[in-house]
């Protein structure tokens, strides 16, 4: 009964955060229009390199397009940068000691929270955009997956959605034990964003470095669900994806408890 009990309370912090995050339609406004001017910016920059030589790049232009097109779609869930300040002021300010008196664990409190704000920024901006890409023309234009990879990428997208939570936790944590994460905040945010193939694909990288990458939860963050939409993972590669991505959400959100628990116990909220 407890643990039904628990549920609901995390469902309904889920369903209230993700229902605040729907309505800052003039902040996804302005979200779809940067993303529409960077996805096609960057559709142009690539298409000045398949020029010189198509044959150099492991992929085709038409599958590099649903790679842009399809990030710029979910980047509210991709990018890693995208942390909740929350956290960070309640940890510094010494207001942490209000989330201690509530009955909910705070580290699975922080996780519904995070995970939902995500999805309710990718949920605002993911159609119109996704619409403009199909109504494009050939090879500029989103190319549709058929059924089977579009389910593969569907899952593949939830996975990486908690293994991006989960990774941001750990930067959250961090900061009971420096105060001030600026600096640990953005080295983790841009390594993550570089090794998950938010600046560049993994299959441009060397096929070493990428044998390297797949074993490291990045990979799972943004590549995985890309290349399964694109077809250029299948088979075992699909089902080793995959599995690597439950296997570090797994790692993680375990490691992030554990760690919760161990800096809850130290902590000292300090002010009058």
């Amino acid at each position: 009964m407890e643990k039904t009990n628990a549920l609901g309370q995390y469902l309904t912090l889920f369903r209230i955060r993700f229902i605040a995050g729907l309505q800052y339609r003039a902040a996804a406004l302005a979200g779809i229009m940067t993303q529409f001017a960077w996805g096609g910016m960057t559709v142009l920059l690539y298409r000045a390199f398949y020029q010189s030589d198509p044959a150099a790049f492991p992929q085709s232009f038409e599958a590099m397009c649903s790679y842009i097109w399809i990030q710029q779609a979910f980047l509210a869930i991709f990018m890693v940068w995208g942390l909740d300040p929350e956290p960070f002021e309640l940890i510094k300010s010494g207001n942490i000691a209000y989330e201690l008196c509530r009955p909910v664990n705070i580290y699975w409190m922080w996780f519904v929270k995070s995970a939902a704000t995500r999805l309710a920024k990718a949920v605002l901006r993911c159609m119109p955009i996704l619409i403009f890409a199909l109504l494009l023309p050939r090879p500029y234009r989103l190319v549709l997956p058929d059924g089977g990879r579009l389910v593969l990428f569907i899952v593949s997208l939830l996975l990486a959605l908690i293994n991006i939570v989960a990774f941001t936790l750990l930067i959250y944590i961090s900061t009971f034990y420096t105060l001030d994460s600026t600096g640990l905040r953005s080295l983790m945010s841009t390594l993550a964003e570089f090794l998950s193939g938010g600046l560049i694909p993994l299959p441009f990288f060397p096929e070493s470095f990428q044998k390297v990458l797949s074993l490291f939860p990045f990979a799972g963050m943004e590549n995985t669900p890309l290349q399964l939409y694109n077809g250029t993972m299948a088979g075992m590669d699909a089902a080793f994806g995959i599995g690597m991505q439950v296997l570090w959400a797994g790692i993680m959100i375990g490691t992030g408890a554990v760690w919760m628990r161990s800096a809850l116990k130290n902590v000292v909220a300090q002010g009058g």
